[in-house]
């Protein structure tokens, strides 16, 4: 069943943000160490007086009110009926090709609201598409699952049950972190469906010897480091990044409950956290106050609240299928697109990606980072319109 949807945040919960806000006892620090050892003082300092004094969450409530929201019930195999919040927005145009966008984290719905009224107005531009956002469950306002083993194939359940309660029986989509991971997998297990993918993670293995012409190129630039500087300067990132930006990734893939803890009594806390992977994972965007306060209000109000969201990451490492397995996993049904960014959290060679099936187009980009849709709009629009448009490799589909 689908139902319209209102984003009501209770007023006792906004005020008490504020209360736990004034009441924030703040660390302090090694003079000098700049980004080096997390997000500085000041930043957290201003931040946290500026969504308790400043920040309007009701302004924000409004704009996300003024897209089309919706509830859904989707079946899950296992765990019942399970409520999807989602944003679907209509093309006036009859025949607009179906988009399914997959957010990750940190991000949520919200980083489609960019690209809704570019993808949704063909104009004379190319390509116009019917866009669907769902929060994943245990984001945004999709309520929390409880159970364990709601891992990767589950979440791939939920967003293409979805698309065929909307009417879509054949469909694409767009994503990147969880959201490169779920429409991978949704590739694997629903290639009659899902049709096409545009990526803007493509955390892709080096090539197997099973592909010998991928494999001895690979070889041969590995051993010789005839990197171009564009691969040159993405290996280097993603090996910085590896090396130190992913205690993250460890904690919420091993001891989530704990930190939970943290998250959901510590607004101050939640707020560092979310705002060290903004700014360490974007090409130097202009963060406004006001958007990363919103950015971490979507997690401090969320329905399932805050701790909920890094549960993903304990399941997905060890469900039927598991992150660590689809950087290698070829598809062959779903046509690729994909881009390439610069302040990705992994940059490898481009021809790394071709080992994740039907590539048929690629775009590298000279700006941009993690949250492409947010920081780039334009990029990932102009993509999918290439991509789906008259002569792009996905026409048609």
């Amino acid at each position: 069943m689908i139902r319209d949807f209102k984003i009501e945040v209770p007023a006792e919960k906004i005020e008490r943000l504020k209360q736990k806000l004034a009441l924030t006892d703040l660390p302090d620090e090694t003079e000098g160490v700049g980004w080096t050892r997390g997000a500085p003082l000041a930043d957290i300092a201003r931040l946290t007086q500026h969504w308790s004094t400043s920040y309007d969450w009701r302004a924000t409530e409004r704009h996300l009110n003024s897209f089309p929201n919706y509830m859904a019930s989707i079946e899950v195999e296992g765990f019942g009926a399970v409520d999807v919040h989602f944003l679907h927005k209509q093309s006036a145009v009859k025949n607009a090709i179906p988009l399914l966008f997959v957010h990750g984290w940190p991000g949520s719905f919200i980083e489609v609201t960019k690209l809704l009224p570019l993808l949704t107005d063909n104009g004379a531009e190319g390509p116009s598409f019917h866009v669907v956002a769902p929060s994943l469950p245990n984001f945004g306002f999709s309520p929390a699952i409880k159970q364990p083993d709601f891992g990767i194939k589950q979440y791939s359940e939920v967003c293409h049950k979805l698309m065929l309660a909307l009417g879509y029986d054949q469909y694409v989509s767009q994503g990147g972190d969880w959201g490169w991971i779920i429409t991978r997998a949704m590739g694997k297990l629903y290639p009659s469906h899902l049709l096409a993918s545009h990526l803007n993670l493509i955390g892709s293995a080096p090539p197997k010897p099973t592909s010998p012409l991928a494999f001895l190129t690979f070889l041969t630039k590995h051993l010789l480091n005839w990197y171009t500087p564009a691969e040159k300067a993405g290996l280097a990132r993603t090996a910085s990044i590896q090396a130190s930006g992913m205690g993250y990734l460890r904690l919420q893939s091993t001891k989530p409950q704990t930190l939970g803890y943290s998250l959901s009594d510590s607004p101050a806390g939640l707020l560092a956290w979310i705002y060290e992977k903004l700014h360490d994972w974007t090409d130097a965007y202009p963060w406004t106050d006001d958007e990363i306060c919103t950015w971490a209000s979507l997690y401090w109000f969320s329905a399932a609240g805050p701790a909920a969201s890094v549960r993903i990451y304990f399941e997905a490492f060890r469900g039927e299928i598991t992150a660590g397995g689809i950087g290698a996993m070829w598809v062959p049904g779903v046509k690729l697109g994909l881009a390439y960014f610069p302040m990705e959290v992994v940059r490898v060679p481009r021809e790394w990606g071709y080992g994740l099936g039907p590539v048929v187009y690629v775009s590298e980009n000279e700006r941009g980072g993690h949250f492409a849709a947010w920081e780039v709009p334009e990029r990932v629009v102009g993509d999918l319109r290439v991509m789906f448009g008259k002569g792009g490799g996905a026409y048609g589909v």
